[in-house]
């Protein structure tokens, strides 16, 4: 189990938040080439990131679930992986249950979200502060 720390790249003053980090124990079931599949538990490992249909829109939640349960798991729980992609300095989590979604932040203090709009507000590039 890794953590990490993570803020948006946008070079004003934030607030860290730690994130726990579970690798895939079954990459190999899901597609390749797109990065490491993970699994995030912000601030308790107990609460993980999850990304479900709400409405015909992809969107970002915080369930309650053991971050080690889903890694115990006998197959890949694809709604709580990500694919995280390191570009030099930043890293982006992309949603493996939605292929193009990936994690963004618009505005320091507001919620994090899924976004398939690359660029413009959508941030979609975080620094990280890995503690193993």
């Amino acid at each position: 189990m890794t953590c990490i720390r993570g803020v948006p790249f946008c070079g004003e003053p934030y607030t860290a938040v730690t994130v726990t980090v579970v690798p895939c124990k079954y990459p190999e079931y899901l597609e390749q080439g797109r990065g490491i599949p993970i699994y995030m538990g912000i601030e308790n490992p107990e609460m993980c990131l999850s990304c479900e249909d709400i409405g015909g829109q992809p969107t970002l939640q915080l369930k309650e679930e053991e971050i080690l349960d889903l890694y115990n798991e006998v197959a890949p729980v694809e709604p709580f992986l990500f694919y995280h992609s390191k570009d030099g300095r930043t890293s982006t989590f992309e949603s493996v249950a939605f292929p193009g979604w990936f994690i963004a932040s618009s505005e320091i203090r507001h919620p994090l979200y899924l976004t398939s709009d690359l660029g413009g507000k959508n941030n979609v590039n975080f620094n990280l502060s890995i503690n193993a």
